[in-house]
Formats: structure tokens, C-alpha cells, sequence
């Protein structure tokens, strides 16, 4: 660590505060401390909202008057929950991947934690060496594809260490050292993006180094994992927003080593990507998409629908192109009230070819009728 006295005097006296006491601080930015974290946005996933967050917000807001409760439906990286928090008392968020589940847990979870604790696990994982280490089922399966052979040695010994401490860990304590490799391997995964294949040629060795997530810690938030369109029959609230997975991308598939580490229940993996038998399909990736989401709509118990949608139905890529039309979309959102539309140019993540220059994000609100 550097020396402290490059800093003011008043920043040295608070810097001699233990790390649990300075992370408690909202005046003091542990990163003075030397240690580097990773916030909720510092991860690549197809559709991210994050840039697009205070334009959403600002929209709901003025159409709205205000609201006090808010649905995530599809809360995917949580960007949007996130933004919701100044705005709401109550916030309701909901995604079926279980790696995003335990991302929500770390970072909006209640529970206590001990940072001094997670941040010397932390340092001894960072001064493993991986040539003494032994091959494992991540190694087995993964290295020299997704990551090169010694960091994928060194994530499957993390992960088995991580269980194993497991009963000497809080709930919340164990999804931030999960969430934390996630963030972390994420940095020197060797692929675009996403996990649907990697970069066939030499990988170039970059160590990898685990860095803690920066937790929020709001004290509104409540969690799901589940069918979105069998929890909306039990939520009320007076906003709802939707951004499902329109296009044939099923993000169980595209994520599946996120899936598989949270899991970690070893399954047999199978083709060039090694992946496991298909679970968690989303109807809204198929054909039946606009069957969904006429039934996720009617079930709704909310004052407004916030509806996000790319223009991207007629996208060279097929894999880019979206199962349910704008205007399917408008007819299906007006049957449950008046609907305004907004737009906004916006080039979002995109780990394929396709050009979306063009395309533009589009949000639908729906005041839903009495």
C-alpha cells in the first residue's frame, strides 16, 4: 500500500480506521485504501440498461408523478432496480438465472457481512500459485477455451474453496465472494462477451486477480427467482418494468458457466461450447413470445407498464432478430390502457456483427385502466 502521507491529515486519521469502518463510511472512498471493487455496472452482458438508466428513470418519473413501489420483472444486470432506489420505497426485483440471483443477493441482499473477513479470503486466493495447483473439473472442462489452463485451475480451486467455506460464511458473505469471482473472471474471459463460444486462438495470459464487489446495501429491495409470468399473479405494485430477452438469445445458454459456478453441481457438458443440457428456456426466445407476453400483461396488479424494446425485428442476424413485433407489442400493451411511446438512439452491447447503429431503444408506458 502506498504511504499515507500523500494525504491530507484529516484523510490519514480516517484512513486509520479499520476497513469494515471506513466501507461504513459514506465520506470515504476505499479505494484511498488501495483496494479496487467492482460495482454493480463493472460486468458485460447482452442488453445491458446501465447507460440508459437515468432516461428510463426520468421518463417513469415524469409520466408517473412519482411512485413508491417498482417491479423489475426482468431484472437481468439490475441497472434498472438500481436507478429505481431513489425514486421508490419498495423495490421488487426478479430474474430465473441463478447466477444473477446470487449477483442480486451480494449486492441489494440484507444479511451482515464482515469486509475485513471476505477481503483476507481474498488476498489468499490473489497469492495462490496456479502451478502448484491440481486439475480440477473447471480446469477439465474449460481451460484453454473460455480462460487460459492455469486461471482455469485457479477459478474451479476458488470455487471449491468458496464451498467449502460455505458454513463458516453468512448467506450474504457467501454470494459476495461468488459474485466476486463472477466479476472478476469476467475480465479475462477469452470471449466477446458472452459465453455462447470463445475466441478460437492463443489466449494470452493475464493473471487473474479477485477483486471484492462493492455492495449497496439498500434496505428496500426484495429478491425473486422465478417464472416471471407465474410471480406477476403475486406482486402489486404501481410500476412494472419489462425488458425480457426478445431475440432467440436464451441467456441460460449464453451464461452458462456463470450458471454452472453458482450451481456447482458438476454437470456432464457437452459440445465445442461445453455446455449442459438446456434448462431454464425462456418462451420469450421463441416463437411463442407474443403469447407470453399477452399473458404477462393480463396478470399484472399495477398502475403503469414500462415496456423497454430495441427496434431490432428485422436485424440481419437471426439470432438478433426479435420473436415479438413493435406493433404486437403496442396492441397487446393498449388492451390494458392508454400507451405512450418514447424513444431514444442508443448502441448498446452487442457481441455479434449485426450493426444497431440505427437502431433506436424504445419505452412503452401504459396507464393501466380501472
Amino acid at each position: 500500500m502506498e504511504s499515507l502521507s500523500q494525504y491530507s491529515k484529516d484523510v490519514r486519521e480516517e484512513l486509520k480506521l479499520s476497513l469494515q469502518e471506513v466501507y461504513n463510511r459514506t465520506d470515504i472512498d476505499v479505494t484511498l485504501l488501495g483496494y479496487k471493487m467492482f460495482d454493480l455496472e463493472s460486468r458485460r452482458y447482452i442488453g445491458n440498461k446501465a447507460k440508459l438508466t437515468p432516461w428510463i428513470m426520468n421518463i417513469i418519473n415524469e409520466h408517473t408523478g412519482g411512485f413508491e413501489s417498482f417491479f423489475d420483472v426482468f431484472a437481468g444486470t439490475a441497472s434498472v432496480s438500481k436507478a429505481a432506489i431513489p425514486y421508490a420505497k419498495r423495490i421488487i426485483m426478479n430474474d430465473f438465472l441463478s447466477s444473477n440471483n446470487i449477483i442480486y443477493q451480494a449486492f441489494f441482499g440484507s444479511g451482515t457481512y464482515d469486509m475485513n473477513k471476505l477481503h483476507s479470503i481474498i488476498e489468499y486466493y490473489n497469492n495462490i500459485n496456479p502451478d502448484t495447483i491440481e486439475d480440477n473439473y473447471f480446469s477439465d472442462n474449460f481451460g484453454d477455451k473460455f480462460f487460459d489452463y492455469k486461471n482455469s485451475k485457479l477459478i474451479g480451486h476458488i470455487r471449491e474453496d468458496v464451498e467449502r467455506r460455505k458454513v463458516a460464511l453468512t448467506h450474504k458473505e457467501y454470494a459476495i465472494l461468488l459474485t466476486s469471482l463472477i466479476y472478476s473472471i469476467d475480465k479475462i474471459a477469452n470471449t466477446v462477451g458472452h459465453f455462447d463460444a470463445y475466441i478460437k486462438k492463443n489466449i494470452l495470459y493475464h493473471p487473474l486477480s479477485i477483486q471484492l464487489i462493492r455492495p449497496l446495501d439498500p434496505q428496500c429491495v426484495e429478491i425473486f427467482r422465478e417464472d416471471s409470468n407465474i410471480l406477476a399473479e403475486n406482486i402489486t405494485a404501481d410500476v412494472a418494468y419489462i425488458d425480457p430477452p426478445y431475440n432467440s438469445r436464451q441467456y441460460s445458454r449464453f451464461y452458462h458457466i456463470y450458471e454452472n459456478l453458482v450451481t456447482w453441481e458438476k454437470p456432464e457438458l457437452f459440445g465445442v461450447a461445453m455446455k449442459p443440457k438446456a434448462q431454464n428456456m425462456s418462451a420469450y426466445c421463441t416463437s411463442s413470445a407474443p403469447v407470453a407476453f399477452r399473458d404477462l400483461i393480463s396478470k399484472l396488479n399495477v398502475k403503469y407498464i414500462v415496456v423497454s424494446y430495441n427496434n431490432t425485428y428485422e436485424s440481419k442476424s437471426g439470432s438478433s432478430k426479435n420473436k415479438i413485433t413493435l406493433e404486437q407489442i403496442k396492441s397487446i400493451l393498449e388492451e390494458r390502457g392508454t400507451t405512450k411511446i418514447y424513444d431514444c438512439d442508443h448502441r448498446y452491447f452487442n457481441a455479434g456483427k449485426t450493426n444497431f447503429a440505427k437502431h433506436k431503444e424504445l419505452l412503452f408506458i401504459t396507464e393501466v385502466g380501472q
